[in-house]
């Protein structure tokens, strides 16, 4: 008996190896014409017998967006405006180019700051009011053909091309500064020139806004061209360097949509001001990284009201202009309910520098003050 069971239990797997083996053989068919009458989907599964292997699976493409023919000619100027180097001038200068109604009350002082500088600067005057009479020389003769500004209309950008357009003309300019007639020099000539001349960027303002001044102005009457994701806003005051200021110049389609829909008034309560809105938006579209985001112009908001803050003649002291010439942080309010105060370090070719090369709002009635204190603060 036990040699009975002894053999039985040996011979056992001699009788079930075979019938495994024909299972197997069975399932593996039933697989391979499962596999070949339905093949799985990509999607789901990959082909185990396909020669290339599991291939990744392909992610759609992001629809690229159907230009006009006006934005596919627009985009194609732009791009060789910004890929076509510019005019290398053996004597790189600066174009200061003054946006005034009228006098300029900081003219001596100005005067002050350019002296011993007369092959490195042109000066550039546009006056709509009434043209100014000029105490320096370095202003004398300069003023363009001027036409009617209004605060908060296409006029102000108006003015800005006509300048830049006449200091275009000359091909040494190289940055070309935009001034009001408030605005005072907070740094020597040499500071500004070097600050500006050796980097290669314009320092045009630029940030995000989410509330009803910023994003809120914006028209979907701009659609297709100016989409609101590219939607910015600025101070007014820039330095744009000669690309960007020839780039200024020849658009014309970008231009158009705001002169038509950002406006004062537009649908029924909401103001759109174009000198805010036009460049940041336009350099955000096609060249973000050659703009600093930041301007060298200091200007004052911290009052939180529809103009900045204007300095009295009491108000111009030494600690005063250093304060303005140390800041190094670029600093916006948002005017959202949550009033967010946006800061930006100021970087220089890599380097953090501080910010201001030019400060406003100035009474007339500081200029003894400010002449008084500029070889000193300057000099810092």
């Amino acid at each position: 008996m036990k040699d009975l069971v002894t053999a039985g239990s040996r011979h056992r797997p001699h009788v079930k190896g075979p019938k495994l083996v024909v299972v197997l053989v069975c399932m593996v068919s039933i697989f391979l014409l499962t596999v070949y009458t339905y093949p799985p989907s990509a999607s789901t599964s990959c082909n185990l017998l396909s020669s290339g292997g599991c291939a990744v699976e392909e992610i759609p493409a992001i629809p690229v967006k159907e230009l006009t023919d006006e934005e596919t000619a627009a985009h194609v100027v732009i791009r060789e405006i910004l890929h076509t180097p510019t005019i290398q001038s053996k004597n790189p200068k600066i174009a200061f180019m003054f946006l005034t109604p009228g006098p300029l009350p900081f003219e001596r002082l100005w005067d002050m700051f350019f002296q011993g500088h007369e092959d490195r600067f042109t000066v550039y005057i546009h006056a709509s009011r009434e043209q100014p009479v000029h105490v320096s020389r370095y202003f004398a003769g300069r003023n363009i053909h001027s036409e009617k500004v209004v605060w908060g209309k296409i006029s102000m950008v108006d003015a800005e091309r006509r300048l830049l357009a006449n200091a275009l003309k000359d091909p040494d300019n190289q940055q070309f500064v935009l001034l009001s007639d408030s605005c005072v020099p907070i740094h020597n000539f040499d500071y500004v020139y070097n600050f500006l001349i050796f980097t290669n960027v314009s320092f045009l303002d630029s940030f995000e806004d989410p509330g009803p001044h910023g994003i809120g102005r914006y028209s979907e009457h701009m659609l297709p061209e100016v989409e609101m994701q590219y939607f910015r806003k600025a101070s007014q005051w820039f330095t744009l360097k000669r690309q960007h200021a020839i780039l200024v110049t020849a658009d014309y389609l970008y231009y158009t949509k705001f002169r038509l829909y950002c406006r004062p008034g537009m649908e029924g309560n909401r103001n759109c001001y174009s000198d805010e809105h036009y460049l940041p938006t336009l350099f955000k579209m096609f060249d973000p990284n050659g703009i600093t985001s930041w301007s060298v112009t200091f200007v004052d908001w911290s009052e939180m009201k529809w103009h900045p803050r204007s300095f009295r003649a009491q108000d111009v002291t030494f600690e005063l202009l250093k304060t303005m010439t140390s800041i190094e942080t670029s600093v916006h309010f948002t005017s959202d309910e949550k009033k967010k105060v946006l800061t930006r370090p100021c970087m220089w070719n890599g380097m953090k520098r501080p910010c201001y090369l030019f400060a406003r709002k100035f009474y007339p009635e500081t200029l003894d003050n400010l002449m008084h204190l500029f070889s000193n603060y300057t000099s810092i």
